[in-house]
């Protein structure tokens, strides 16, 4: 279970208790390597260090002069990362989406179940008024007996 908190990671864990859906979807999702793979990169690409290790970089490229103005390496590093990056946050937001599509369907099936207890308890509510009124009916009856007796 810890395994599976880890990654869903902050995300998740800080809203509370966990749907067992969403827990059991996580568990299939870390059971794939390209999953991990993806969500250990998307994890590291939204996070300071990802920043602190750009703004590192760029310090040392420009410092230690490894190309001379305008950085067309640099920039063609920088683009390519970009592009990577972007796929990565479509990624991010497939698996958002597909969270949000089982905790969807886990509230619409529970919302069924309890529309079917709902129903369940009408019909006894309607049963039990009948019966009453049966035993209303035969109070009557007995008491109308009894006066003329």
């Amino acid at each position: 279970m810890n395994d599976v908190l880890n990654v869903i990671g902050h995300e998740l864990t800080r809203r509370g208790p966990l749907s067992p859906a969403l827990v059991k979807h996580e568990q299939q999702r870390a059971a794939s390597l390209q999953s991990r793979i993806a969500d250990a990169i998307t994890g590291f690409a939204g996070s300071m260090s990802f920043v602190y290790v750009h703004m590192a970089w760029f310090t040392f490229w420009i410092v230690l002069g490894i190309e001379k103005y305008p950085y067309g390496l640099l920039t063609m590093i920088v683009s390519l990362e970009a592009i990577f990056l972007s796929t990565f946050v479509m990624i991010s937001q497939n698996r958002a989406d597909a969270r949000r599509q089982v905790f969807a369907d886990s509230q619409y099936e529970m919302i069924q179940e309890e529309k079917k207890e709902n129903l369940e308890l009408l019909e006894q509510g309607k049963r039990i008024e009948q019966l009453t009124q049966s035993v209303l009916a035969l109070t009557q009856e007995v008491h109308a007996a009894l006066g003329k007796a």
